[in-house]
């Protein structure tokens, strides 16, 4: 059967080597009334397999709107979820949000190109944005997100639920911590294959909707996750691109992307996305004295830990049973709250859509050496501000 982003990484479903120092509504509920309002814009795969069941067991947040360009659909999706008749949004009367109470987050589901309109309308209406990833298709984009965030003074937060996972958190914290020794290397590997049928792979198969094809869905991931896990940028990059000519899915997007990330500690990330090879969510971090590898790294639920020492692999680590939705959305909800720092802002978005450009860059040089060291920091380490269930 043809594996899709959305049933790839939400196959069924970690400790902690170092104390948070925040705690956020993923500790305790609040009452309903209280709860931070969420509005879904776009009514998707993502939005009604994860975002809104996420909804109903979150801490903090609640479900107070859908905007969909279908009505029936989002008439059908609201009545199930109790929502009255004026929660119903269209793309027509989208600013009417502004004199929406009940709304204090727009969270953005829609096609790549579309993330940028989307957003900043909803920040001139006054709301705070959670957007998925990448948050463009265009640098020019991006900033310009992160400057109506700014002028309006509200929160714009972009979907790196992986910054929230506790099995990824572990593995910060053992790697902050040194357990293993100093680490040399990473390895990250994301990618499936892309299926032109599913209206939802279509898109992502298109240059302009998409802005990158295998790289922007899934590389991504490879991407984020070689800067949480070392706490670092990378100072240069090399790429190289291998797409089939006669494959018919990649006329508009590059298939098979391998890169190389060069750190000022000196480690080494190597990172691979395909939309054309076996489905694969995994990372490993090579270290001084073993290894930690992730397989499944970035699943819906199900991720997994195997501590390698010695030559010898421990039993795999689950990570704990949860929801990754609810907890990016409480999280998103007490940043709101002033309660939780930003920890994934639009700043992070930006430099992981830099750092994409800068590997196709290298890519049509056949590998040439690109420089990336724009001096970006991130301001919060997800390892330290963000609680998280496990042991020492």
């Amino acid at each position: 059967m043809p594996i899709s982003r959305r049933s790839l990484i939400g196959a069924a479903g970690a400790t902690a080597a170092l104390a948070p120092t925040v705690s956020s509504s993923q500790g305790a509920a609040v009452a309903d009334n209280d709860k931070i309002g969420f509005a879904i814009v776009g009514l998707g795969k993502l939005s009604l397999g994860q975002l809104i069941p996420g909804l109903k067991v979150a801490k903090g947040a609640r479900l107070a709107a859908v905007v969909s360009g279908h009505p029936d659909k989002a008439r059908r999706v609201a009545a199930e979820n109790g929502l009255p008749a004026d929660a119903v949004y269209g793309y027509d009367d989208y600013d009417r949000m502004a004199k929406d109470p009940r709304i204090q987050v727009v969270y953005i589901v829609l096609p790549n190109s579309l993330h940028a309109e989307h957003t900043i309308k909803a920040l001139k209406a006054g709301k705070h944005v959670l957007c998925e990833k990448p948050m463009a298709t265009r640098i020019q984009d991006a900033e310009a997100m992160i400057a109506a965030a700014k002028a309006a003074d509200r929160h714009l937060m972009i979907a790196y639920r992986c910054h929230y996972e506790p099995m990824n958190l572990d593995v910060m914290r053992r790697l902050r911590a040194r357990s293993l020794g100093r680490v040399r290397q990473i390895n990250t590997t994301m990618g499936r294959q892309a299926d032109p049928s599913d209206p939802s792979d279509a898109w992502r198969l298109d240059g302009e909707m998409s802005g990158g094809g295998a790289l922007g869905d899934m590389g991504v991931y490879g991407i984020s996750a070689a800067r949480y896990l070392l706490n670092e940028e990378p100072v240069a990059v090399q790429a190289w691109a291998s797409t089939d000519p006669a494959d018919p899915r990649f006329k508009e997007t590059q298939d098979l992307i391998n890169w190389q990330f060069r750190f000022p500690s000196g480690v080494i990330a190597n990172g691979s996305t395909s939309f054309a090879y076996a489905p694969t969510m995994a990372f490993e971090a090579i270290c001084e004295q073993g290894r930690l590898v992730a397989d499944p790294a970035a699943f819906y639920g199900g991720n997994r830990l195997t501590v390698v020492k010695g030559g010898q692999a421990q039993p795999p680590i689950p990570a704990p049973p949860g929801d990754q939705f609810a907890r990016e959305m409480d999280w998103m909800a007490d940043v709101v709250r002033g309660k939780a720092p930003m920890v994934s802002p639009g700043e992070e978005g930006l430099q992981d859509m830099r750092l994409m450009q800068a590997i196709l860059e290298s890519a049509a040089k056949d590998g040439a050496t690109v420089k990336t060291d724009w001096g970006y920091k991130r301001a919060v380490d997800p390892a330290v501000a963000v609680d998280g269930p496990g042991k020492a």
